[in-house]
């Protein structure tokens, strides 16, 4: 199937330090990139066919990302990574702070895909998988994959087939499809998506997301992933995050010599009061009694 691909792209103060390295496939095109963005630099990328992006080094601490124009600096969010982008999802990104970086992009016909799913998932949930964005930063499952590829983009040495199934295997591994065997909730979150949803809140130093940020996260709508939440988990969003966001400060109570008040701070709590309201809801005792039990166990 020969492929080319479409993509609006515009940036500012991202530049290419190295040539660029591409190659096209049957149905998909491999493009290798070693760029440097500036402090404060921009970009906007929107295009008709699925695509996937992985960085060969962590930038969640200088890149930030949003599904929306307006989303930074207010509501972005960490870049992941490794990302799976539906056709016609735009992003928009925007660099924290100078820094060198290389990524891959795997652009994708939807056909090729559908090709590739359909056999396995059958086409109807084959279609929903492909709808679905991924965003990760684990990426142990997909390093060796990706420098495998990275090589027959630069200087292929075998047949395209075998590139194309490097293809094949990074995408199975990062697109959110049902585990065979798994007890998945009928209507609710899939395992992957409240992974997904616990990795994007990690990445937050005060651990604290929008429902609005959390819904863009899973790709759903507010009301819906807001209904579908509660389903899964029996919580709310907001409840769900609260815990989260207590088991994170049991942890610094536990391995940090930080006061109360220095944790409350660090997990974006008005003050200490706020978390001490807040443990005691969900722990049964204040910070100060949980550390002191602790210590003494």
């Amino acid at each position: 199937m020969s492929f080319l691909h479409r993509m609006t792209c515009r940036t500012e103060g991202i530049h290419a330090t190295l040539p660029v390295r591409w190659r096209s496939l049957d149905g998909m095109v491999g493009v290798f990139w070693q760029a440097r963005g500036e402090a404060g630099a921009r970009g906007y990328y929107l295009s008709p066919d699925p695509r996937i992006v992985f960085f060969f080094n962590d930038v969640s601490s200088h890149i930030r990302v949003s599904n929306r124009e307006d989303g930074i600096p207010g509501h972005a969010r960490p870049m992941m990574r490794a990302l799976y982008v539906p056709p016609g999802v735009p992003l928009w990104s925007s660099f924290a702070g100078a820094h060198h970086f290389s990524h891959l992009d795997l652009h994708l016909h939807r056909d090729r895909l559908l090709r590739l799913l359909s056999p396995s998932l059958g086409t109807s949930e084959a279609l929903s998988v492909l709808n679905r964005p991924v965003e990760t930063g684990d990426a142990a499952p997909l390093s060796a994959l990706a420098d495998l590829l990275v090589a027959e983009v630069s200087q292929p040495r075998h047949h395209p087939v075998f590139a194309e199934s490097l293809v094949g295997s990074i995408a199975t591994a990062l697109l959110d499809l049902p585990v065979e065997g798994g007890d998945p909730v009928s209507g609710g979150l899939t395992p992957a998506q409240m992974r997904r949803l616990t990795g994007a809140l990690t990445a937050r130093q005060d651990r604290r997301m929008t429902v609005a940020e959390m819904a863009a996260t899973v790709g759903l709508s507010e009301s819906w992933f807001a209904a579908v939440f509660k389903q899964t988990t029996g919580q709310t969003p907001l409840q769900w995050q609260l815990a989260q966001r207590i088991v994170q400060a049991k942890r610094l109570l536990l391995e940090s010599d930080l006061t109360v008040a220095e944790v409350a701070a660090q997990l974006g709590f008005s003050d200490q009061a706020h978390l001490t309201r807040a443990f005691r809801q969900i722990a049964g005792e204040t910070p100060a009694a949980w550390r002191r039990m602790q210590m003494a166990g």
